[in-house]
């Protein structure tokens, strides 16, 4: 009798150690959801504020990959430390990234991969010196997006005009 109460016990203890992995097993479950939804969330799912904050990006969040999603979630939560300019600008670069096409994004960034590759390389900061070196109407111009100045401008502004430009003037 005493061997029937031991397996009896045994089994028990055995059941109750299965129960007990299958719920820890249920929460780990659970865990690894809740923290792949918050660091995935959908756009309802977002907080009233960080939807403010992103909403040039609504209409496409849902379709954003992992990674891309947490650096927007990383601008959001930085944006209320921002000066109003910096949020000025935030919101103007997420309404032109938004309205880029997918060919024009991987263009984006493959831009900035070559610039962040050449950072640091004698050929950037030779760019960087002569953009600097350029008068501020036409850092204006280039920031604009409006072509480079003509070989006659950049001679106009050096001082040295071609004589027959001079007669011409």
């Amino acid at each position: 009798m005493a061997e029937k109460a031991q397996s009896a016990l045994g089994g028990g203890w055995r059941a109750l150690g299965r129960g007990l992995l299958g719920l820890a097993a249920a929460l780990a479950l659970q865990t690894a959801f809740a923290q792949r939804t918050a660091a995935d969330p959908r756009w309802d799912s977002l907080p009233p504020a960080q939807q403010q904050i992103l909403t040039p990006l609504a209409g496409e969040w849902d379709r954003l990959d992992p990674a891309s999603r947490k650096r927007w979630l990383g601008v959001a939560q930085r944006y209320p430390t921002m000066t109003p300019i910096g949020q000025k600008r935030v919101q103007t670069r997420m309404k032109k990234w938004a309205a880029l096409t997918p060919q024009q994004r991987e263009e984006a960034r493959t831009k900035y991969k070559n610039m962040k590759r050449k950072s640091g390389s004698t050929a950037l900061k030779s760019e960087w010196q002569r953009y600097q070196a350029l008068p501020a109407k036409e850092r204006e111009a280039l920031a604009a997006g409006e072509r480079k100045p003509t070989a006659a401008a950049k001679r106009k502004r050096q001082g040295s005009v071609p004589a027959a430009e001079a007669f011409s003037q």
